[in-house]
């Protein structure tokens, strides 16, 4: 069923293609006559077609490029005759050079599109389907789907209101291409990430990958599984960028907090010093303080920490939290541990302090608040 609808695709294309050939040469042959009264542009421009039909036959694809792009200056000519027929030999020539210049782009096609769909409202509707149509056999099938939204919502005037039964039809065979396109892509790429992903070891890109697709087809639930089995399996080493996978996209998937706690913990016994701690640091503020103060001392423990006010100004607001209780000393010798014989030192000598006064005041006033709350007689 794919494979005749693809043809049946194809089919449309190719006779549309036979039809306008005929019709370009016969335009060429138009345009290319002298007129009574053409001004020096038009005359240029009647010659740079000639130039183009010229190496075209002699398949001079680079030259031919060069001529279009200043036969393309026609779009803008507003003294014009035919408009529309300059628009229609820019787009049937330009693409036919795109297709054969052996260094065109996606992005080439794509730029081309557009300037010559807003080169005249007759011709809109089938540049937007021959645009989707290109992206489409060029496995962009998400930009195809837009493309023919485009062409779909497209409005203007008698212009809309006449358009043919045709071209109604097309659409509507693109449209099922693209998305018998994509559903087969997507059911080999997941036989094929499944496979994978039995083999114990690092996978990042193909489960990202792989998590894109349920995404766009709404599987949440089965792209949780995914990360859980990614990120919990004992047969997989042990990854803290599995964590970090599994919590983002729960997070983006509004679990609930008990749940984004539990993956986060295990990523701060993974990699204390990770840049989610933070985070992890202000969702426990919402309940608890002690697990918080932990993770915020484990945090100015890494250089790369030391001087985050970010960081500091969490453990100020844990510890104005905490002097609420009566037990607050107790509660931060314990979380202190073993570090209460150096932890003044590195962070509180006199040369950090100069530093902290030259570099970052606020962090200076921030660090003395904390330094004063459980260090009273420190100076």
């Amino acid at each position: 069923e794919q494979q005749q609808l693809s043809c049946e695709v194809v089919a449309h294309t190719h006779t549309d293609n036979c039809r306008v050939l005929s019709r370009i040469a016969l335009a060429m042959s138009v345009v290319s006559l002298e007129t009574p009264r053409e001004t020096g542009f038009h005359k240029t421009t009647r010659n740079c077609l000639q130039h183009i039909r010229e190496v075209l036959l002699h398949h001079r694809w680079q030259d031919a490029a060069e001529y279009m792009a200043s036969y393309s200056q026609t779009l803008e000519d507003t003294t014009a005759n035919m408009p529309q027929l300059y628009a229609e030999i820019v787009w049937r020539i330009g693409t036919e050079i795109l297709h054969h210049h052996p260094d065109s782009t996606l992005e080439d096609y794509n730029s081309f599109y557009e300037r010559v769909k807003h080169s005249g409202v007759k011709h809109y509707l089938k540049v937007c389907l021959e645009h989707s149509f290109h992206l489409l056999v060029n496995g962009q099938f998400e930009d195809a789907k837009i493309q023919l939204s485009i062409a779909e919502s497209w409005r203007y005037g008698k212009q809309s209101a006449g358009q043919s039964q045709r071209i109604r039809q097309r659409k509507h065979a693109y449209d099922a291409a693209v998305n018998q396109e994509m559903h087969s892509y997507f059911r080999q790429s997941s036989v094929n990430l499944k496979e994978i992903m039995k083999l114990p070891g690092v996978w990042h890109p193909f489960v990202l990958s792989y998590i894109d697709m349920l995404e766009f087809y709404n599987d949440h639930e089965g792209a949780v599984k995914v990360l859980n089995d990614y990120a919990y399996d004992d047969s997989f080493p042990p990854n803290p960028n599995a964590h970090v996978y599994l919590y983002r996209y729960m997070k983006k998937q509004n679990h609930p907090l008990k749940k984004l706690l539990k993956v986060l913990k295990i990523l701060h016994t993974l990699v204390p010093s990770h840049e989610l701690m933070p985070e992890y640091c202000s969702l426990l503020n919402e309940g608890d303080l002690q697990k918080a103060l932990g993770v915020v001392l484990d945090l100015l423990d890494y250089s790369s920490w030391r001087s985050n006010l970010d960081v500091w100004n969490h453990l100020l607001n844990i510890i104005k939290r905490l002097r609420m209780k009566k037990q607050w000393l107790k509660i931060f010798a314990e979380e202190m541990g073993y570090r209460k014989d150096w932890w003044l030192a590195i962070h509180f000598s006199t040369f950090q302090a100069r530093k902290d006064s030259a570099e970052n005041r606020e962090l200076l006033e921030v660090k003395s608040f904390v330094v004063g709350a459980f260090c009273p007689h420190c100076k």
